[in-house]
């Protein structure tokens, strides 16, 4: 069977939690390390929302707590490190994250972008040494109910080869934005949350599992070889979004980390698990700066009303803006229940039987 945008597993059995459950178990088995309490409930937070809101398969949910607890426990991530202001002036701040939880570093940096757009109409903090940093949209999302846009990116571990070539050079590199349509909870923002490759490699693994074959334009082998099967690609390299605009999106996002912060870049984040050295960008735009925020969102709802007032193309049934879809998710989930991975679902059972944390389910 082949991928569609509308995949869903029919080969493994998905086990459904509540997400209220599943945040306090993943908050409690953080919280067995030397995190404080604080920054197990931020990481756990982010985990859950990414599940409430993505795909099976994609790579920033629970599934990722047992790395989490393994990578502070070796120290691979320092829960004592300093948010260390290196630099800054009222709109602009560099950050050194001394290899904190990368998670806690991007929204403490957007909260401080914001704090910078809140004076000066714009904030940007740069954050070198740093680890990763889960998904995008969580960090830009935390600007939304101050009233700001937020922008959150990142490098990642090269992945990507350069367009044309082979050898992986380049990261995934995600990039969220995050716009309010009004104030309060129930008003559903557009979140634009891309990873630059086509898709990752948890994707690809998650395929192979369900027994699907992917898009040829995901990934290549080991020797450059386009292909269908996720397992001959395991190897290989991922393919950029739009071929070679991807790869210029890319290069550009570790310009705008790695290079500008004078953190890592290229080959070396993710070279040694020890220190990951990811650099991030936050930046925040305060919209009441710029005009009254009722206008703002008066204009944005004008433009809503363009975009889905355009004709059909044959097969499809409705237009969504970025993030849309994920918000419906994130509404069903959270009233129907989150769908666990099988493997994920024992490997928490396991890691809260390690850490004399009590199970719930």
């Amino acid at each position: 069977m082949e991928y569609s945008a509308d995949y869903k597993t029919v080969q493994i059995p998905l086990q459904y939690v509540p997400a209220a459950q599943l945040r306090a178990l993943t908050s409690a088995l953080l919280s067995s390390t030397d995190l404080t309490p604080g920054d197990a409930d931020i990481i756990a937070d982010a985990l859950v929302t990414s599940e409430l809101r993505n795909l099976q398969g994609q790579g920033q949910g629970v599934r990722r707590v047992r790395a989490y607890v393994d990578r502070v426990r070796a120290r691979h991530v320092d829960p004592y490190a300093p948010f260390d202001l290196v630099k800054e002036s009222p709109a602009l701040a560099l950050i050194d994250a001394h290899n904190a939880a990368g998670t806690v570093v991007a929204v403490k940096a957007m909260r401080l972008a914001v704090q910078k757009a809140k004076v000066c109409g714009v904030g940007i903090v740069l954050v070198r040494h740093s680890t990763h940093f889960g998904s995008a949209s969580y960090s830009a999302s935390q600007a939304l109910a101050e009233g700001c846009i937020g922008v959150s990116m990142t490098n990642a571990g090269p992945e990507m080869a350069p367009w044309g070539g082979i050898d992986g050079v380049v990261g995934t590199n995600p990039w969220a934005v995050a716009v309010p349509t009004g104030d309060g909870p129930d008003a559903m923002p557009i979140i634009l949350d891309m990873a630059l490759t086509t898709s990752g490699k948890g994707m690809m693994r998650w395929l192979l599992r369900d027994g699907r074959k992917m898009p040829t334009n995901w990934a290549i082998t080991a020797d450059g070889r386009t292909t269908d099967d996720p397992a001959e690609a395991m190897d290989g390299t991922l393919l950029p979004m739009g071929e070679y605009k991807g790869y210029g999106l890319s290069l550009i996002t570790d310009v705008l980390t790695g290079v500008l912060s004078g953190g890592a870049f290229g080959t070396v984040p993710y070279s040694n698990q020890a220190r990951q050295e990811v650099a991030h960008q936050f930046i925040a735009y305060d919209i009441d700066w710029f005009g009254p925020r009722a206008e703002f969102y008066a204009h944005l709802a004008e433009f809503i009303g363009m975009v889905k007032a355009s004709r059909l193309r044959p097969g499809f049934k409705e237009i969504l803006l970025p993030g849309e879809l994920e918000w419906r998710r994130q509404q069903e989930k959270s009233a129907g229940g989150i769908p666990l991975d099988p493997e994920v679902f024992e490997d928490l059972r396991s890691l809260a039987q390690e850490c004399g944390v009590p199970w719930p389910f």
